[in-house]
């Protein structure tokens, strides 16, 4: 069974994509330097994926630019841990041998990433910058909340038209594969997205004699990326571990004490490594620093993270 993720590479240079040319890619595996795509030549994707690449590689671009955004965010949550996050280019899908195992490590890369396409997806569309999408256009006429009636106006993020291209693409390899990590994958995946339509908050401004406010404009905009990163290392922190139900449909506690996981719960099959021994893979000894959130950060990087802080 391949445990590696399907994706795109996006063309950083013709090296790294060759260097691919054996393994499947990961779409995590983008570059974001005015680059062009190459979805016939990257191996891995599935045929939905290659079509969606090609018919919007606009989106594709963006969904690279965003990638240091969702990664730095990962990074900021696990900044005191020995597991921090660290991407690395010795493996082509970004994370190295970490995603060999279903831990809640990458039951959390997985949920922070897909959440990172909605809000990036969602930002552009807002600011102009796809063709194929704009301000959520069901914002129109009038409307209530507690404070009284007001209008639509301005730019409401269109979270909706994010969350279902983000759908679309990246569950694509998981839903033709269908096993048990598929569905882990999957799971994960749609409580990051659900975490960023979880803070959405209403903006308004308003219009009246001496700010009277006898009039209100407002608009739905997402919250900071940090807020859905919070609530994410929060699922982590609770995630549950899981067993596939007889039916190979759903899960199950994988102990009678746990809890039944809810759709926004991560969850996880095995348990983590321990991140303070040696990998002897890649010949590294145990990490004694960790990165720090102020650091650039770049989706190639020569840094592999073994410890974690427990």
């Amino acid at each position: 069974m391949n445990l590696l993720p399907s994706g795109i590479c996006f063309y950083l240079s013709v090296a790294i994509c060759w260097l691919t040319a054996e393994v499947d890619a990961s779409w995590w595996y983008m570059g974001t330097l005015g680059s062009q795509v190459m979805c016939d030549n990257i191996p891995g994707l599935v045929n939905k994926q290659r079509q969606l690449c090609r018919q919007h590689p606009r989106v594709m671009q963006a969904i690279g630019a965003g990638m240091k955004d969702w990664i730095s965010e990962c990074q900021h949550q696990f900044r005191s841990h020995r597991w921090n996050c660290n991407t690395t280019a010795r493996d082509h899908n970004l994370f190295g041998r970490l995603l060999l195992r279903s831990s809640r490590e990458v039951a959390f890369v997985y949920a922070i990433s897909s959440a990172g396409v909605v809000y990036t997806l969602a930002r552009a569309c807002s600011q102009g910058e796809l063709d194929s999408c704009s301000c959520d256009p069901t914002k129109k006429g009038s409307s209530r909340d507690a404070m009284g009636s007001f209008d639509w106006g301005g730019c409401s993020d269109h979270v909706e038209h994010a969350m279902r291209f983000s759908q679309a693409f990246v569950d694509a390899k998981e839903r033709k594969e269908r096993d048990a990590r598929a569905l882990m994958n999957l799971h994960n995946n749609r409580a990051g997205r659900k975490a960023v339509k979880r803070f959405m908050t209403l903006e308004c401004k308003c219009h009246g004699v001496s700010g009277s406010c006898s009039v209100r404009t407002c608009w739905l905009a997402m919250a900071d990326f940090r807020r859905t990163g919070d609530h994410l290392r929060k699922r982590y922190n609770g995630a549950v571990q899981v067993a596939v139900n007889q039916y190979g449909t759903g899960f199950t506690a994988a102990h009678a004490h746990f809890k039944r996981p809810s759709k926004n719960d991560l969850v996880y099959f095995e348990d983590s490594p321990d991140y303070c021994i040696r990998d002897h893979e890649s010949g590294k000894q145990p990490s004694l620093s960790t990165a720090g959130s102020d650091e650039t950060i770049t989706v190639l990087t020569n840094q592999i993270t073994t410890c974690y802080w427990k």
